[in-house]
């Protein structure tokens, strides 16, 4: 069969060069393998032959332009799309073992949406809804105190629950591990501090040092997935817009800390942005609320 081909070893490879060498989460190396096989199966029947690293080799804009189309014909949207091709090229790179020319070829233009902010009193209104929701009044701390910690520090949902007990005692800041295994120093203010202190004290598990903050139900690490249900139902009993989401916690820390004068590069870095672009988006961000409030305020708006 075409798709019964050498090249799967290949992309199998190139999943664990990318978890190992280039430190990408899980759900990446999923996705980009799972378009790596895509992208075989697809050159076996649009060349009719078997794929391997020598074919691989030689393929062209073309190629690239008809497995776009293919997928865009399954009903990719751009942002989709252009992700599947960034995938596509970099298999097609590791196959050539970093010698072989990858085709060059436009992907589709992606707007770039505006993150929208949370107002800081429906973050603690949505933690306090989450919160009361729980039967268990440890697992009741424990949530509130993970989204207070989005917000507080700008954490993404998979460093809150990778944190361990090494963290404790807590202080005044906190060494968050992030993308690729980097690290860096964020703030802890008291009113986040306290709510993970009241977590640790009512939580029947240990908090030893290489053991995970925030536990699940069963003594197990805290899946984010959780999380996420947890402030999807919230959201819908306090009305909040369907983007209210945990990583929208980490949007609106670092828009409402843009907004009170904080300067962008420090803000690159509390975030752990690799480049400044990342950050940037955060002045649009900015522009649109002080539109808002100009419209709303001004006699003639």
């Amino acid at each position: 069969m075409l798709h019964d081909h050498p090249a799967r070893m290949l992309a199998d490879d190139w999943g664990r060069h990318l978890a190992r060498d280039r430190r990408r989460s899980a759900h990446t190396v999923r996705a980009y393998v799972a378009t790596a096989h895509r992208l075989i199966v697809f050159l076996g029947h649009h060349r009719g032959a078997l794929v391997d690293a020598a074919m691989l080799g030689t393929l062209e804009a073309a190629d690239l332009r008809a497995f776009l189309a293919a997928r865009r014909n399954e009903g990719l949207g751009n942002s989709s799309a252009a992700r599947e091709l960034s995938a596509a090229r970099g298999f097609v790179a590791f196959a050539g073992g970093g010698t072989a020319a990858v085709p060059r070829l436009r992907g589709p233009r992606v707007k770039r949406g505006v993150p929208r902010p949370v107002a800081p009193a429906d973050v603690v209104g949505l933690a306090d809804l989450v919160s009361d929701a729980q039967d268990e009044p440890w697992i009741a701390a424990r949530d509130r105190a993970v989204l207070l910690l989005l917000y507080g520090a700008g954490l993404r949902v998979g460093e809150a629950m990778a944190l361990t007990g090494a963290a404790l005692p807590l202080g005044e800041t906190l060494v968050v591990t992030g993308k690729r295994a980097k690290t860096r120093i964020v703030p802890l203010i008291a009113p986040v501090r306290a709510a993970i202190e009241a977590y640790l004290a009512l939580c029947p598990w240990p908090a030893g040092r290489g053991l995970p903050l925030f536990r699940g139900a069963k003594g197990g690490p805290l899946s984010a997935d959780l999380v996420r249900r947890a402030v999807r139902l919230a959201r819908a009993q306090l009305g909040l817009d369907a983007r209210t989401t945990p990583h929208a916690l980490r949007h609106s820390f670092a828009t409402h800390l843009l907004g009170r004068g904080a300067d962008l590069r420090a803000l690159q870095e509390l975030l752990g942005h690799a480049s400044l672009s990342s950050t940037q988006v955060y002045t649009a961000v900015d522009a649109a609320h002080l539109l808002d409030v100009y419209r709303a305020a001004h006699p003639r708006g």
